[in-house]
């Protein structure tokens, strides 16, 4: 498995061209016109290229979100396709028009920001008005739209209080259906849980997952957290370094991904380094692992990837070892509540440590303790090579 070249042209279909069509774009979308497309889009400040050759398809009812570290360029992409940044280069189409050069005014969206940007001197029900109240609605409707809204948030009864007078997690809501109070075609998240507590924030995004299918609204995230990518997003787009470095499901994304520093970004990964010695072997060390067929050459530097939670422990004490299997000294041992995260030692001259992951029942079985001596097994199926 080869990293994919940070230059090229990269797109759903082009980045994930090894994985089964299932995992990269949902069937039920697989025959429907885009929403959203974005052409080969770049962006310059100065010297620093922000954005190199983005192509991305947003299909409608969608929820997509682009995920990656600081600087990556995914706010910088979220305020091209609103209009808030002009793009050096490429198109923005919705709908099957060209926004490309078109105001944010004059853009069909709804955006919630990181901050929330709520007007302070007016309650919930004027905030969510405001827009209706922009575009001369009749105050019948403006009416009868904000208290669907506040049901729809669940702020019910809420709708006279100010800001300052509501938490965190009510002004999100606030804010949320400010932005969907004028039906825009697209939702914009920009990082839009980010500033709440844990408990609050994995409570909301379930229900902003639940308001955005039930309403059907074709919706782009932008987050730097792995786990609301993976919990909300029907595809997550990977960004690193202003290219797109893999498109895909949650679950392709996790079991499928195609460089190393996706495999590093999303979840956790052990990388053991190496050297290719046949079509399905590789010795890192001392260590040789039997390996699933790949495309790289003997003798090639490589990478040997493993998730911790696909590491086994090997409860019979025996001397004869098995393939992929080694002996580990307990570095350290931490209690996760569902599991135990283990850092092990390899035996031999292996310089990276390992991270296992077992269940509490296989804990109690093993009566941890530091400098315990444990063998472990890598399953061939479960190792990938970059």
């Amino acid at each position: 498995m080869s990293q994919i070249p940070e230059k090229s042209k990269v797109s759903a279909a082009k980045v994930n061209q090894d994985l089964p069509n299932e995992l990269t774009i949902p069937v039920e979308r697989q025959l429907t016109e885009p929403y959203l497309q974005i052409e080969n889009v770049n962006k310059v400040f100065g010297e620093f290229v922000a954005l190199k050759d983005i192509y991305l398809n947003v299909y409608p009812g969608e929820f997509v979100c682009l995920l990656g570290p600081s600087g990556c360029g995914k706010t910088t992409l979220l305020r091209i396709i609103c209009g808030l940044e002009t793009q050096t280069s490429g198109r923005i189409m919705q709908g099957g028009k060209d926004v490309s050069q078109l105001p944010p005014q004059k853009r069909d969206f709804g955006i919630v920001f990181q901050s929330y940007a709520l007007f302070p001197n007016l309650t919930a029900e004027q905030n969510i008005a405001y827009g209706l109240e922009n575009a001369k609605k009749p105050k019948a409707e403006i009416r009868q739209r904000v208290t669907e809204l506040l049901e729809l948030v669940g702020l019910e009864g809420l709708g006279k209080k100010y800001p300052s007078q509501m938490s965190g997690g009510q002004q999100q809501r606030v804010a949320l259906a400010r932005a969907l109070a004028l039906s825009p075609g697209l939702l914009l998240l920009d990082e839009p849980l980010s500033a709440l507590d844990a408990k609050v924030r994995d409570k909301l995004r379930g229900e902003i997952t639940k308001v955005q299918r039930r309403l059907g609204i074709t919706t782009v995230m932008v987050t730097h957290d792995q786990s609301e990518a993976l919990a909300m997003a029907d595809r997550v787009v990977v960004m690193d370094k202003g290219y797109i470095a893999q498109v895909g499901t949650a679950n392709s994304i996790y079991q499928y991904p195609q460089s190393p520093f996706v495999a590093n970004f999303i979840g956790v990964m052990n990388f053991l380094e190496g050297v290719i010695i046949a079509e399905k072997q590789i010795r890192c060390g001392n260590l040789t692992f039997n390996v699933p067929q790949n495309q790289l050459s003997v003798n090639q530097r490589a990478k040997l990837a493993i998730r911790p939670e696909d590491i086994q422990v090997v409860f019979e004490q025996t001397n004869n070892k098995t393939e992929n299997t080694l002996t580990a000294q307990v570095e350290d041992i931490e209690f996760l509540g569902s599991v135990y995260r283990l850092t092990l030692n390899p035996e031999g001259d292996a310089k990276e440590s390992l991270i296992v992951e077992i269940n509490t029942h296989q804990a109690r079985q093993l009566d941890l303790n530091n400098l315990q001596s444990l063998n472990i097994y890598f399953p061939p199926e479960q190792v990938k090579v970059f």
